[in-house]
């Protein structure tokens, strides 16, 4: 049987610290803290709804990040 696998591990970061931030600097913030992938969104954008450990999710309006979310 094939072994489970392990997730990688993710930031022990609070997603509401970037809100209020600008877009740019927040994903590089992120990137720098360790987050694999950071996606910024437009505002009602239509998303796929799977959890993917390591991401970070940016709600952008008019360049400041508005939301932001881990998976």
């Amino acid at each position: 049987m094939a072994p489970i696998p392990t997730p990688s591990a993710q930031p022990d970061d609070a997603p509401d610290a970037y809100v209020g931030l600008a877009g740019e600097a927040a994903e590089r913030l992120a990137r720098a803290r360790g987050w694999t992938t950071v996606r910024s969104l437009a505002p009602g954008s239509i998303i796929t709804m799977e959890y993917l450990e390591g991401r970070l999710n940016f709600e952008v309006a008019d360049g400041t990040v508005i939301r932001c979310w881990r998976g």
